[in-house]
């Protein structure tokens, strides 16, 4: 009898572990959860940036991803995904395992592709779980020299005079560019006639050779063609006064109060996504934006480093869809 309980007690035991280890085996189990997101990460993590690589937001997401595979002691790769304006990097994140293994570089083309294409197949809010901003960088407005305006104010008043005779540049039509411009026309009144472009190259060339004769440039991209004297800046996009250009007055000081637009970039995860893990993914990130040598490189690519917290992110996206569904539709623009 004493060896016939002895039996049934290792029995229980047995069954015991094996259903640990199921649990921790299984999919969606609380033990899975609790335990991955207590050794997160344990393997290399997949970074999903919407744009090809050599551009800014390359670069944010390489500096980011760099150090935190230092912090880590695992890779993180970049895996650069861009066409549709950024929606099928954004699709591919959406249908990710939301385990942590797959993070996603949201900017504002995809607040913009909520109200600019008739159909998606994610949803910005719905299908993801906000970690961070990590940084911005605004809009500047950049003119031909040529033309006779050195402030907003007198940018306005020419424009005043001489209705849908200015011809301003865009990126492409419904592009972050074209919606910027397409604000600033709605808040300051002014009949200007947009060109659009398949790229910010060639609608610069054209800028500064006179053939358009304003638009709207990210600031990293702006600041050599004012150092150059090619072309002149007459207000940045931002809220405040940038450190990178602190002379230039922003456009909201400059006759068209409340104008802020800008892009901006942050990391989202698949909706599902264990908190501890967003979490842990939070302060690994906001630790490495506060590095003396990240904020020094990226402030020199015209980033302002942000780093808020999962709420205040989620809060600003979804203030950007309405803000920008409401441009969109003022425009005309739209994709189907």
């Amino acid at each position: 009898m004493k060896a016939e309980a002895m039996n049934r007690q290792a029995l229980i035991v047995r069954v015991f572990v094996v259903s640990a280890a199921v649990a921790v085996a299984w999919p969606g189990g609380a033990v899975d959860a609790a335990a991955a997101a207590q050794d997160y990460p344990t393997r290399p993590i997949r970074f999903v940036v919407p744009f090809p690589p050599g551009g800014g937001a390359d670069t944010l997401a390489r500096v980011l991803g760099q150090k935190l595979g230092e912090a880590w002691g695992e890779q993180v790769v970049i895996d650069n995904r861009p066409g549709a304006g950024g929606n099928i990097s954004a699709e591919i994140a959406a249908k990710a395992a939301p385990d942590g293994y797959t993070i996603f570089q949201g900017n504002v083309a995809h607040a913009i592709s909520a109200s600019l294409y008739a159909k998606l197949n994610y949803d910005l809010v719905k299908d993801f779980s906000p970690v961070t901003q990590l940084a911005s960088t605004p809009f500047v407005l950049l003119v031909n020299p040529s033309l006779p305006a050195g402030s907003v104010k007198e940018l306005i008043a020419l424009a005043k005079a001489k209705p849908g005779q200015l011809n301003y540049g865009s990126s492409g039509s419904g592009g972050a560019s074209h919606l910027a411009m397409e604000l600033f026309r709605s808040m300051a009144g002014i009949d200007v006639r947009h060109i659009p472009y398949k790229g910010a190259g060639p609608a610069a060339t054209d800028l500064i050779s006179g053939q358009i004769q304003l638009m709207f440039f990210v600031q990293a991209a702006a600041r050599p063609h004012m150092s150059s004297g090619r072309l002149r800046g007459l207000a940045i996009g931002s809220a405040k006064r940038s450190s990178a250009l602190p002379a230039l007055p922003t456009i909201a000081e400059s006759g068209v109060p409340g104008y802020e637009a800008g892009s901006w970039y942050g990391v989202l995860v698949p909706r599902g996504t264990p908190e501890r893990v967003i979490a842990k993914l939070h302060a690994t990130i906001t630790q490495v934006l506060g590095l003396p040598d990240v904020r020094e490189r990226l402030a020199n690519q015209g980033f302002e480093l942000v780093g808020n917290s999962p709420a205040q992110f989620g809060a600003y996206i979804r203030a950007e869809i309405p803000k920008w569904a409401r441009v969109v539709k003022a425009s005309g623009a739209r994709v189907d």
